[in-house]
C-alpha cells in the first residue's frame, strides 16, 4: 500500500482538510496528516492542541496516522520513508504558495513528489481563518468543523462553555436550568439559561424586526388567519390546536420557524462568558445538538408526575395526549442523541431523573459533573 503525507498548520482542522484528507485516501490507500509549525507564524492553538483536535476530528478514517512535526515537511516525509506529499488548494493564491514550497523543498534533492487537489467547489470558501473570525462574532460554524473544533474554538474565542438541557414537557428541565443558574451564582460561575421555546414565543408574539413580521404573516398564511391577533402577532394557544394534533403540520411550522430562530437564538447568545444551558424540548426533534456540540442534559420524569404537572398547569387530558404525542419519548430522545455522539464522535449525555421534587443533591451532582468535564472552575 503506497503512502504519502499531508502537511497543513490545522489551527483548527476544517472541512476542507477532511474533503482533501478522504481524497487522497482514496488514492494512496494511507495517509500521514501531518500537523506543522512554521516558527514565522503565530497560532491560536498550540501544536499538540492541532494534532489532537485533527486527531479526535479524523476518528472514523481508516488508514490515517495523525502526527506533529516541526522543521521541513520534506525532511519528516524522507526520514519516514515517504516519496509524496499532498497539498491542498482553494484558489490562485494557495497554489502560488503551494508552488513556492514545494520548490523550496525541491531544492533539499531528497526526490519528494508534490500532488495538488484543488477544493472541492462547494467547500472552497471554507478556511480556519474564516471560521475563526466566524466564531467571534457568533456565527454558525458547525458546517466548517467538526464538533470537536467547533467546542474548542467556542471555548477559546467566546469563553463559551454550551450544554442542551432538553426533555418531555413537564420534566422540569426550565426548573433545573434555573436551579443550576442558581448554583453558579453561590460559586460565582457565570450561568446563562437561554430558553429556546421562550425565543419561540416571543418570535410569535413579541418582536419587531422586518424578518420576524415576514415569519407571521408566512405562518398566517400556511394555518389561516384565525389564529392573527387584532395586533398583528400569532395566538399561540389557537395555533398550537392546529399543529400539535397533526405531526406534519407541526413539521411544517418547524421547518418554517428554523432560522428566525436560530437568529434570534444567536443574538441571545452573543457577548455572554460562561456556562450556557439551551432549555429547549425539542433538541432531538429539531436535529438541533450540534448548537451544544451533543453535550446534553437529558431531564426524566416518570409519567404519572408528569401528568399531575401538566394538569397543574391547567392542560387538560386532551392537550396533555396532543402535546406528548408531538414530542419524542424519553427513550427516542436518548437514542437520538446517542446516535449523533457516536456518528460525530463527540459529545456527552447526562441522565436527570426528577420526578421527587426538589432533587438538590442530585441537581449539585449533576452540576459539578458539568464542570468537571469542561475543566470550569470557581471565581475567588
Amino acid at each position: 500500500m503506497k503512502k504519502a503525507i499531508y502537511g497543513f498548520s490545522g489551527d483548527p482542522i476544517t472541512y476542507g482538510h477532511i474533503d482533501v484528507i478522504k481524497r487522497a485516501i482514496n488514492i494512496f490507500g494511507e495517509l500521514i496528516v501531518g500537523i506543522g509549525m512554521n516558527p514565522a507564524k503565530k497560532y491560536f492553538f498550540s501544536l499538540d492542541e492541532r494534532r489532537q483536535i485533527a486527531e479526535n476530528s479524523l476518528k472514523s478514517l481508516p488508514n490515517v496516522k495523525v502526527i506533529a512535526f516541526n522543521g521541513l515537511l520534506v525532511d519528516y516525509a524522507y526520514e519516514q520513508g515517504i516519496s509524496t506529499v499532498v497539498r491542498g488548494i482553494r484558489n490562485s493564491e494557495d497554489f502560488n504558495y503551494e508552488l513556492m514550497l514545494h520548490q523550496v523543498g525541491a531544492s533539499q534533492k531528497l526526490n519528494i513528489e508534490t500532488i495538488y487537489l484543488p477544493a472541492s467547489q462547494e467547500l472552497m470558501h471554507v478556511s480556519s481563518g474564516a471560521v475563526k473570525a466566524l466564531q467571534l462574532e457568533q456565527g454558525l460554524i458547525h458546517e466548517y468543523v467538526p464538533l470537536c473544533a467547533k467546542q474548542k474554538l467556542e471555548e477559546r474565542l467566546s469563553g463559551q462553555y454550551i450544554v442542551g438541557v432538553t426533555g418531555e414537557i413537564g420534566c422540569g428541565k426550565s426548573w433545573l436550568s434555573q436551579q443550576m443558574k442558581a448554583l453558579g451564582d453561590k460559586m460565582n460561575l457565570p450561568v446563562h439559561v437561554v430558553d429556546i421555546d421562550k425565543i419561540g414565543h416571543q418570535i410569535l408574539g413579541t418582536l419587531e424586526a422586518p424578518i420576524y413580521q415576514k415569519f407571521r404573516k408566512e405562518v398566517i398564511n400556511a394555518f389561516g388567519g384565525h389564529i392573527q391577533q387584532n395586533n398583528g402577532f400569532i395566538d399561540r394557544k389557537e395555533l398550537g390546536k392546529i399543529i400539535f394534533t397533526s405531526t406534519e403540520k407541526l413539521r411544517i411550522f418547524n421547518e418554517m420557524l428554523y432560522q428566525p430562530l436560530l437568529l434570534k437564538l444567536r443574538r441571545e447568545v452573543y457577548g455572554k462568558k460562561g456556562l450556557i444551558l439551551l432549555d429547549s424540548a425539542l433538541i432531538s426533534e429539531s436535529e438541533m445538538s450540534y448548537l451544544s456540540n451533543n453535550n446534553i442534559v437529558l431531564v426524566t420524569v416518570n409519567p404519572q408526575v408528569q401528568k399531575e404537572r401538566l394538569i397543574a398547569r391547567g392542560y387538560t387530558e386532551e392537550q396533555i395526549t396532543h402535546r406528548l404525542n408531538s414530542q419524542f419519548t424519553q427513550s427516542l430522545k436518548e437514542q437520538m442523541i446517542s446516535n449523533s455522539i457516536k456518528n460525530n464522535y463527540h459529545g456527552n449525555l447526562w441522565r436527570f431523573e426528577n420526578s421527587q421534587s426538589n432533587n438538590l443533591t442530585n441537581l449539585q451532582e449533576l452540576f459539578h459533573n458539568l464542570l468537571n468535564h469542561f475543566g470550569i472552575k470557581a471565581n475567588s
